[in-house]
């Protein structure tokens, strides 16, 4: 094995050999971005946690079939996502919607999100229902398809897309009163 140049590329080698103060670092690196995803996918703190901690235990455990070091953030993200996936499948009751219903929704622009703070936003899509909190986030957040959404998640193309939909009018509703009751 050849001497790693990058720090980056030492420390995830030396996690890969069980060295805790090794993954101890990587935690601190990456837990913030990852918790927040899942919050995002999750809708609540505990579970967000829970989550995290079983994804890290998965990352940890195959670090070794890591090929690039470089790849890493990409790497566990995929893993956190599939971890949140996997809880939400066990948690969220989906409702096939008649795809009619979903030509009727219009495809309106969003200047809505431009007039208010990152943080409201962040805490409306954590209120959503979940069905939709878990569309929304695959689809606007993660970049997925509604192709791979509904593979992912075992539901129809078109459930994935109105779930989708159904998710920016409640956030535009919601953002829209917030806007009005505090400016």
């Amino acid at each position: 094995m050849t001497a790693p140049t990058h720090i980056q590329t030492a420390v995830i080698q030396k996690a890969a050999q069980g060295d805790a103060d090794a993954q101890a670092w990587l935690y601190q690196q990456y837990s913030k971005a990852m918790f927040n995803i899942c919050v995002r996918m999750t809708g609540n703190i505990p579970h967000a946690e829970d989550v995290l901690h079983d994804a890290f235990i998965i990352a940890f455990k195959n670090l070794g079939s890591l090929k690039q070091a470089a790849a890493f953030g990409g790497w566990l993200k995929q893993i956190v996502v599939h971890a949140c996936i996997n809880h939400c499948k066990k948690t969220i009751r989906w409702n096939d919607w008649d795809e009619e219903h979903f030509d009727t929704i219009a495809d309106e622009p969003i200047e809505w999100w431009t007039t208010i703070s990152l943080t409201e936003v962040h805490k409306q899509i954590k209120s959503l229902p979940d069905g939709c909190r878990q569309v929304f986030v695959l689809y606007a957040m993660e970049d997925n398809s509604h192709r791979e959404i509904a593979a992912q998640l075992g539901i129809t193309e078109g459930t994935s897309k109105s779930q989708y939909h159904r998710a920016k009018k409640l956030l535009r509703e919601r953002i829209n009163t917030q806007i009005v009751t505090h400016g």
